[in-house]
């Protein structure tokens, strides 16, 4: 997942040609890998830091799919201690600069799948002192039914009518709802909404 085509396109050649590996796509919009995660079931995902910068989206996705190992393409503004430490206890698992050599990206793909951890060593210093089991759950992630219910509400679809969208009752909707407002520490709907536009978690309409 990466905003730039032509970086798509490059890492997609490389790895298409490399023995063991097989790419199933890409995107460079959030909506669309949410739900290319949800067809597609790939064993790696790369994720372009400046995409997923507070881990929202390796939250979501992992928490509904443990098996999935994310790889963080990290930029140089998060190449900091905050950073790191945060991607990792949203459920990041690899991670490597984005303007490094192929080989290395290559390397955190096929390592962090075996290892189901990598970091590449000039980023492994920033993670000092992490603990999985002390922060891996200090995020609570939205479920995929909640995030769907989130876009619909920042659609602007009142609780009845995200019922019928989703095919499920209005009391089931209003518990997605009370549960999207604890995990987001938001006062009501349009808090909730504005903050995960701010998180990054959800993209303008024009851009899904």
């Amino acid at each position: 997942m990466d905003p730039i085509p032509l970086f798509r396109e490059g890492l997609s050649a490389v790895v298409r040609r490399t023995p063991g590996l097989h790419w199933l796509g890409s995107t460079g919009h959030l909506q669309t890998a949410v739900r290319l995660h949800e067809r597609l079931r790939p064993d790696v995902l790369l994720i372009d830091s400046v995409l997923d910068p507070q881990g929202h989206l390796a939250s979501l996705l992992t928490g509904n799919d443990p098996r999935l190992l994310v790889v963080s393409l990290v930029r140089d503004p998060h190449r900091t201690a905050k950073y790191v430490r945060a991607a990792l206890g949203a459920g990041v698992r690899g991670m490597v600069p984005r303007g490094g050599e192929i080989g290395e990206v290559l390397q955190a793909i096929v390592r962090g799948h075996q290892e189901r951890m990598y970091l590449d060593p000039t980023l492994a210093p920033l993670a000092a002192g992490f603990t999985p089991t002390a922060e891996a759950g200090s995020r609570r992630s939205l479920s995929r039914r909640e995030y769907e219910v989130l876009q619909l509400i920042a659609d602007g679809l009142e609780n009845q009518a995200v019922a019928n969208e989703l095919y499920v009752s209005v009391e089931t909707v209003r518990t997605h709802v009370k549960n999207i407002l604890r995990k987001l520490r938001a006062r009501d709907r349009t808090h909730a909404v504005s903050l995960a536009y701010q998180a990054g978690l959800l993209s303008s309409p024009d851009m899904r």
